[in-house]
């Protein structure tokens, strides 16, 4: 499946005939322009329609309004080069004075920002919640984990739904594992905009970090003239359905827009930035806030499927919350949330470790990605002498464990890739600490 299949069943945001089919005010594109002309020294129009991401003819437009207030002025054909004829245009003084005013306001230039409603239309046509995932799908995204039936009859519904999901239970058996192949699962692309604005306020929300960009054949081409050809509006680019993965770092300041004082411009918050996609929230009750003080935080996003931000002024305003969140935790639930809150998370998942049947089908699957020879008086060693001391609890991150200690043992010693009781009992030994006092 190319890039472009992936979202062809996802309608695009439509590209804008007309600068008032932007939704932006002419002063603030105007501002953006002569910002963006100053900092990049930019002369050629279609040098400034990449950077604006505007079609060429939109520009040129901006170009000649800014040329009647004499901000701008044509430079002829002095600049012209080998490949391009094209007139320049450089900044009057009065277009250098104005764009100094404009980014002592705000220091943001580049790309014209989406009106926010146009980008909630955006987010409606792309919905996570209009995803459908199969089981074959399911489990194919989970690579070499091996799940039992009854817990891919739970999390299919869950993924599928877009809504909310907890995942409990004891460390170590795939939690995190899980929450990343659900990612993994969702395959198609969604149209990301480079920034939105609001109330004049420009935040920018494309992240090369969370933002995994597609190539489009479509926008393939030569500088600002592609997007007159272009199928989708360019204040967009098309993007993986992206994922932000947070664990104990995480805080409520890092839920609120990010404003830089300095430049005077906002940055869009994690669950913003994963609109569309998989906010993962890692090993919850390990932060420094309290698990109950962050899921009151997202109760009127999981409820009403909308977030509410707030700008420096404390003018506060709604923006969309179309996200799949993900919660991972190895305490039980009724010990880190009240029951409010837990109502308001739609799906809740105990992972529980593998029987002794799926932990052996686990070991042999590693055994033979790490080219580790399985034997059968290692096994039968295994089971018989070492899980009785720990009443039998399989987990399923061990066969791992202890097949990558014992390949430690054997390239240090240099030995062949090999098992035996002996190098189980020394790898056995690694994965637990001995409880003891230490003298100080």
């Amino acid at each position: 499946m190319n890039d472009m299949t992936k979202a062809a069943g996802i309608t695009p945001p439509p590209m804008p005939a007309t600068l008032a089919d932007t939704g932006l005010p002419m002063t603030l594109m105007r501002d953006i322009l002569i910002k963006t002309m100053y900092r990049m020294s930019l002369n050629q129009v279609s040098e400034i329609a990449r950077w604006v991401c505007l079609p060429f003819g939109m520009v040129q437009q901006l170009i000649d309004d800014a040329r009647h207030e004499r901000l701008v002025e044509a430079m002829g054909t002095l600049h012209a080069t080998s490949t391009s004829n094209e007139m320049g245009f450089q900044l009057t003084e009065a277009g250098r004075k104005r764009a100094q005013d404009a980014l002592a306001i705000s220091e943001y230039y580049g790309a014209m920002p989406v009106p926010m409603d146009a980008y909630s239309e955006q987010v409606t046509r792309q919905s996570i919640r209009k995803i459908r995932i199969s089981r074959e799908e399911l489990v194919a995204a989970m690579g070499d984990l091996i799940l039992p039936e009854m817990l891919l009859d739970h999390l299919g519904p869950a993924v599928t739904s877009g809504r909310s999901i907890l995942m409990y239970g004891p460390p170590g058996n795939g939690k995190s594992s899980i929450s990343n192949g659900i990612r993994d699962a969702m395959g198609d692309h969604i149209y990301i905009p480079r920034a939105v604005v609001h109330a004049g306020q420009v935040i920018s929300v494309y992240d090369p970090i969370v933002h995994t960009l597609v190539s489009d054949p479509a926008a393939a081409g030569g500088g600002g003239l592609r997007l007159s050809a272009q199928r989708y509006d360019p204040r967009y680019v098309l993007c993986e359905r992206p994922t932000v993965i947070t664990g104990g770092e995480l805080s409520l300041g890092m839920l609120e827009l990010k404003y830089n004082p300095v430049a005077r411009t906002y940055q869009a918050p994690l669950q913003f930035k994963a609109t569309g996609g998989v906010f993962i929230v890692d090993d919850l009750g390990r932060q420094e806030e309290p698990p109950q003080a962050l899921i009151n935080r997202w109760i009127v996003p999981l409820e009403m499927n909308y977030d509410i931000l707030s700008l420096q002024s404390g003018e506060k305003f709604i923006v969309p919350f179309d996200t799949l969140v993900i919660f991972s935790t190895n305490f039980h639930p009724n010990e880190i949330f009240d029951q409010a809150a837990l109502r308001r998370i739609f799906f809740k998942i105990k992972i529980d470790g593998p029987n002794q049947a799926d932990f052996l089908k686990i070991f042999a699957l590693v055994a033979k990605k790490r080219r580790m020879p399985l034997d059968e008086a290692t096994m039968i060693h295994l089971l018989e002498t070492k899980y009785p001391t720990i009443d039998n609890i399989f987990a399923n991150y061990q066969p791992v464990f202890l097949i990558d200690q014992m390949i430690a043992i054997c390239e240090f010693e240099g030995r062949p890739y090999q098992m035996s009781p002996e190098l189980i009992d020394r790898a056995w030994a690694n994965m637990f600490v001995q409880d003891e006092v230490i003298v100080k």
